[in-house]
């Protein structure tokens, strides 16, 4: 006497599933790699079970939401049943760690000519414009002769060294960005979060940990595509202008830029 398979044992793995579905809608990986913008060897990992490339649970869940919807299956069913095989939900872990598996090597720090180039050019405009507004009149050329202050620059106008090696540039320098560019300018500030950029071509030109604290500012001619780890935990300045809220801490966000107002979109 035999007794049968139940549900769940009958029920394909959740990457069968994927796979399947993907078969049947007569689409290939790399097409579903371009709509859902989950990288080749991912897709194809999770088709096959094998979810350690994903970087952690929390974004294999976000992979399998993105992939069930392109394929047209249940989304919360698939998610619902992968927690069920992987031991349920875990402690939520640090940013960092989460994306340890796909960490490449960093790039050597190099100067951020593209920043320096920005704060030169308001530099160079702020001086144009003193220069106009203290030429206007001769009366201004003697009242400002025979002030002892004007003679003699105060030293707290002199710029520090500090001043002057901050490679940084001011929120004032980023709202000068050239208006035919898409400039976007990353700060963690709430824990590490990785981030990945491409341009408008679809070329990847930036990957990797951004790590408490520290800045990156990218620019484009005509867009650029965000991934970011922990939306909630990074400060985000698009050409020049705060986004309020680019999501919660923890949360995977993806974004697109183009340029001018980024919230007139």
């Amino acid at each position: 006497m035999s007794i049968g398979n139940s549900p769940d044992q009958d029920r394909p793995s959740v990457g069968r599933a994927l796979r399947q579905a993907r078969i049947d809608a007569r689409l290939t990986v790399e097409e579903i790699s371009t709509s859902t913008r989950v990288r080749v060897p991912i897709v194809q990992a999770i088709e096959q079970d094998d979810f350690s490339r994903c970087g952690g649970d929390v974004y294999a869940r976000g992979h399998i939401r993105m992939l069930a919807r392109a394929v047209g299956l249940d989304a919360d069913a698939l998610v619902e049943q992968y927690d069920a095989e992987h031991g349920g939900r875990p402690e939520p872990t640090a940013p960092a760690a989460l994306f340890e598996a796909e960490r490449i090597r960093p790039e050597p720090r190099r100067p951020n000519w593209t920043a320096a180039m920005v704060a030169a050019i308001v530099a160079v405009i702020g001086f144009v414009g003193f220069t106009l507004v203290s030429g206007g009149g001769g009366s201004d050329k003697q009242a400002a002769a025979g002030d002892p202050a004007a003679e003699s620059p105060s030293p707290s106008t002199k710029p520090s060294s500090s001043q002057s090696s901050d490679p940084k540039p001011s929120e004032s320098a980023i709202a000068g960005a050239p208006a035919d560019k898409v400039t976007v300018r990353m700060t963690a500030e709430k824990g590490n979060s990785w981030v990945s950029a491409k341009d408008h071509n679809g070329k990847l030109v930036h990957e990797g940990v951004l790590k408490e604290g520290q800045s990156k500012t990218l620019t484009d001619d005509k867009r650029l595509d965000l991934v970011l780890g922990n939306a909630g935990g990074v400060k985000l300045f698009v050409n020049g202008k705060e986004v309020k809220h680019a999501g919660e801490v923890g949360q995977v966000q993806r974004l697109s830029y183009t340029r001018g107002d980024p919230e007139a979109g």
